[in-house]
C-alpha cells in the first residue's frame, strides 16, 4: 500500500496505566519539524508524522472491535510503549498480533519508557510476550532510559528521534544532531527568559518596598575646637505632602527616616537644617539611602563682638578707651560702643578684654550685643 493511502501515520499501542506517556509522544510526533532540506528533498511537509492514532483523543479501546481493527488496518505504523505495564496488558498483545497479521512487521517499533528488555522478571521485563511468540524478540527498540548522556531530559529527547528516525527512513545523526542544538538554544532562551522574569518579579518587589534613608551631617566650616559642639540640630524631609522630622545631637551620630516609599528615590526633595551655632539649611537634593548634609557655623555667634563701657561711678559711658580683645586693638565710640569681628579660626566661647581701664570683670562671655555692658569703677 502506498503511504498517501493510510488515513493514519501511525496507531499507538499501550498501557491505560502509560496514558501520559501515550499522549506525549502524539504530541511529539506530530508537531515534530523535519530540516527543510529533506523535506524539499522527499516532498514532505514540515511535520510529516501525522495523524497519529492515540485512543484516548479518538475512541475508547475496550477490545478489538470491528472499529479498532479499521483503525489498525489503517495506520501506516505501529508503535508500541513498552513497559512493565503494557508487558502484561492482553489488548497491547492482540494489537500487535493484528498488526503483524497485516503483514508489517517492518512497521512496528517499539518505544520503551520503563522496564528492561528480555529481563526475564514479570516486574521489570517491558516487552509483551506476543513479541518473541511472533519472532520478534530481537527488535529492540528506542529507551528513554536509555544513559548516553549525563541529563535525563537529553537521553528522553534521543529516544524521540531515534523513533522519528526510524519511522521516516532517515539517518538518526542527520536530524539529531540538528535537533540537540536546537534544544540546547531552546534552553538557553528559557534559561534567558526565565532571568528576565525573575529580574522583573525582583525589580517589582524591590521597588515596592520602603526603603530606611540614613541622614548625616557634616561640620564644613573649618573645625575650631575652642567653641562649643553643635548639639540638637532639627533635621525636616519633605517628600511632596509628607513631612518627616528628627533630631541630631551630633556630628558622630546619624538619624535613620523609616519606610520613605522606594518610588522616592533618586527623586529631588527638600531638606531643612535648623541647629543653633549654625547658618540653617534649606536646600532641595536628589534622594538616595545615604545622605550627608554640610553645615557652616554662623561666623556672627562667637565672631561679633559687642558691648558698652560703663563707669559705674560716674554714670556715664566711657568713650575712646583702648582695648585689645583677641589680638585685636579697638576704641570704644563716643557712645562707649566696643564693637569687632574675630575670625572663625580665633573665635572663643568668651574673651578676655586687656586694658588699663579698672574694669570690674574683664571677661566677655559670647554671644553679646548691643544691651551688654562691662563696668568700669573709675573709683578702684
Amino acid at each position: 500500500m502506498e503511504k498517501q493511502e493510510f488515513k493514519y501515520f501511525a496507531f499507538i499501542s499501550y498501557s491505560s496505566k502509560d496514558t501520559e506517556w501515550g499522549k506525549r509522544l502524539q504530541r511529539k510526533l506530530e508537531h515534530y519539524r523535519m530540516p527543510a532540506t529533506i523535506c524539499s528533498e522527499r516532498g514532505w511537509e514540515r511535520t510529516p508524522i501525522k495523524p497519529v492514532f492515540f485512543a484516548p483523543t479518538d475512541i475508547q479501546p475496550g477490545g478489538l472491535n470491528e472499529e479498532l481493527q479499521e483503525r489498525l488496518k489503517s495506520s501506516q505504523h505501529l508503535i508500541v510503549i513498552c513497559s512493565p505495564n503494557s508487558a502484561q496488558s492482553e489488548w497491547v498483545g492482540k494489537e500487535i498480533a493484528f498488526f503483524y497479521q497485516l503483514g508489517r512487521t517492518k512497521q512496528i517499533h517499539f518505544f520503551i519508557v520503563n522496564g528492561k528488555p528480555n529481563s526475564g522478571n514479570p516486574e521489570t521485563e517491558c516487552f509483551n510476550p506476543v513479541i518473541k511468540t511472533l519472532g520478534l524478540q530481537e527488535t529492540l527498540g528506542a529507551n528513554v532510559n536509555e544513559e548516553i548522556f549525563r541529563w535525563s531530559l537529553l537521553n528522553r529527547e534521543r529516544a524521540y528521534v531515534q523513533l522519528i528516525s526510524k519511522l521516516l527512513q532517515v539517518e538518526f545523526d542527520s536530524i539529531w544532531q540538528r535537533h540537540r542544538r536546537q534544544m540546547i538554544q531552546r534552553t538557553g532562551l528559557w534559561i534567558l527568559a526565565t532571568i528576565l522574569v525573575l529580574a522583573t518579579i525582583v525589580g517589582v518587589w524591590t521597588t515596592s518596598q520602603p526603603v530606611d534613608v540614613e541622614v548625616r551631617l557634616h561640620e564644613a566650616s573649618a573645625y575650631n575646637p575652642n567653641l562649643p559642639p553643635m548639639k540638637e540640630a532639627i533635621v525636616t524631609m519633605t517628600c511632596d505632602n509628607e513631612v518627616k522630622s528628627d533630631t541630631i545631637s551630633s556630628f558622630e551620630v546619624s538619624t535613620l527616616f523609616r519606610n520613605i516609599p522606594h518610588h522616592y528615590l533618586n527623586e529631588p526633595i527638600d531638606v531643612r537644617v535648623v541647629c543653633r551655632d549654625f547658618l540653617n539649611v534649606d536646600t532641595t537634593l536628589l534622594l538616595s539611602e545615604q545622605i550627608t548634609i554640610n553645615l557652616y557655623r554662623d561666623p556672627t555667634v562667637y565672631g561679633c563682638v559687642k558691648f558698652r563701657l560703663w563707669d559705674s561711678a560716674k554714670e556715664s559711658v566711657t568713650t575712646y578707651a583702648a582695648l585689645e580683645i583677641a589680638g585685636q586693638k579697638v576704641t570704644s565710640d563716643n557712645d562707649g560702643n566696643v564693637s569687632l569681628f574675630v575670625p572663625l579660626p580665633a573665635q572663643q566661647a568668651k574673651y578676655q578684654v586687656v586694658t588699663t581701664l579698672p574694669l570690674v570683670t574683664d571677661t566677655i562671655y559670647m554671644p553679646c550685643g548691643n544691651d551688654d555692658v562691662m563696668i568700669v569703677d573709675s573709683h578702684r
